[in-house]
């Protein structure tokens, strides 16, 4: 069962259209595993990894979506680390930590608001250029996610 299947749990409506898409949902399913729980998480944990879409999931206010990130994390290592980081009111302490947070909480409320500038001062946090990188196609596949979920919700809505 995909992530997408949880979510969505679709209905005999919802069925066949996701089945037409379903090598799209496979490679959707696979991103998502991808930058979530890479072989190679670089200096972004899985369970930081998690706690980010926890995040983005309350900051686009998708209950269903925050749950089920909720639920994965849990069951990550190192999720009493990070589980504060869920909560969009959480800053850390950690200048580091503090500034893939705060440029995280920008790719989920206003993507093209991120400048050069906000960039560079991950840079300056001491983020890795690689783990910027990394950032950027977390919160490009959250973005996708939450749209796709959305959209298949509204399908399911019409019938």
């Amino acid at each position: 069962m995909t992530a997408l299947d949880m979510l969505l749990s679709p209905g005999a409506h919802l069925a066949p259209i996701m089945a037409a898409r379903g090598e799209i949902l496979a490679l959707t399913e696979a991103s998502g595993q991808a930058v979530l729980q890479p072989t190679d998480p670089g200096g972004l944990p899985a369970a930081l990894r998690m706690a980010l879409a926890l995040r983005a999931a309350r900051t686009v206010g998708d209950a269903m979506l925050a749950d089920h990130y909720r639920d994965r994390l849990a069951l990550l290592p190192q999720a009493h680390c990070y589980a504060p980081f869920g909560d969009p009111r959480t800053r850390p302490k950690d200048p580091r930590l503090a500034a893939i947070v705060r440029h995280a909480d920008r790719l989920a409320r206003e993507p093209k608001s991120a400048t050069k500038s906000d960039i560079a001062a991950l840079g300056e946090a001491g983020v890795a250029d690689a783990d910027i990188v990394r950032l950027s196609e977390l919160a490009a596949y959250l973005a996708y996610q939450a749209r796709v979920v959305a959209g298949f919700r509204l399908l399911e809505s019409t019938r």
